[in-house]
């Protein structure tokens, strides 16, 4: 897909996106930087509805791990009928393990339009003839940070994105295990490459979204509650007893 393609897809977005950021700007007083908060709460909010399919798809198939390990024991020599097995599983018990990613998928396309936003000759016009793109330590929501802010806005992108994430994998079906602790570590370096390479307001967005996350899974922690999961010896001495042979009728 070439950018052009890709720009005239996002334009909707866009429009939208900066529509949003001059009403909290112009009509609500918000500073420009606040402004990008309010977008990103405002995104979430209406993401609210999905998160909520989300959470409840995500304790369904923690209720569901004991079978699942069932399964993965029984198969494990042969990875191709495990898989089988599995989506037969997840069929019968109508539960989709990919439904997590799309609250996270729908966010990239906005993510994408305010990049552009922030870039466009436009916006930046708009933010310097209101003479208020810093926002508190960050001098300009439309350009790349430099020097200290730089230094905040790392660590602040580096430790939200890591307490996120482990927020996140500690609530998923298989819980937060050593290989999980790695990839914390990993998604919180992004950082290092992610904030000098893009304007701050990119940045203060990501970061809001990243504390909205974890926010909302203590929210669901308290709303939506794990579900009670049974031992691998107490799914097992659950399933019913296999079915006696049929005795064969003599003939006479």
């Amino acid at each position: 897909m070439t950018p052009l393609v890709l720009a005239s897809i996002l334009q909707p977005l866009e429009d939208a996106a900066e529509a949003v950021l001059k009403f909290f700007h112009d009509n609500a007083g918000f500073s420009w930087g606040t402004s990008i908060i309010a977008l990103t709460v405002v995104v979430r909010a209406l993401l609210v509805p999905l998160t909520y399919k989300q959470i409840k798809g995500m304790r369904a198939l923690q209720a569901l791990q004991p079978q699942i390990k069932l399964i993965q024991e029984k198969y494990k020599n042969d990875k191709q009928r495990m898989q089988q097995e599995m989506m037969r599983f997840y069929q019968q018990n109508k539960v989709n393990p990919l439904a997590s990613c799309l609250p996270l998928l729908l966010q990239l396309p906005i993510f994408f339009a305010l990049f552009q936003l922030l870039q466009g000759d436009s916006f930046e016009q708009d933010v310097e003839a209101t003479g208020g793109e810093g926002w508190f330590f960050i001098s300009s929501v439309i350009e790349k940070p430099q020097g200290a802010e730089l230094v905040v806005l790392m660590l602040l992108f580096a430790g939200s994105m890591a307490l996120s994430t482990l927020i996140t994998m500690r609530s998923s079906p298989s819980g937060a295990g050593a290989q999980q602790y790695v990839l914390v570590g990993a998604f919180s370096l992004i950082g290092l490459f992610f904030v000098p390479a893009f304007p701050a307001g990119l940045s203060l967005y990501w970061i809001t979204t990243n504390f909205w996350t974890v926010l909302q899974s203590y929210a669901a922690a308290k709303l939506i509650p794990a579900p009670e999961v049974p031992t691998l010896e107490e799914a097992a001495a659950a399933k019913p007893p296999p079915k006696p042979p049929r005795k064969k009728k003599r003939r006479r």
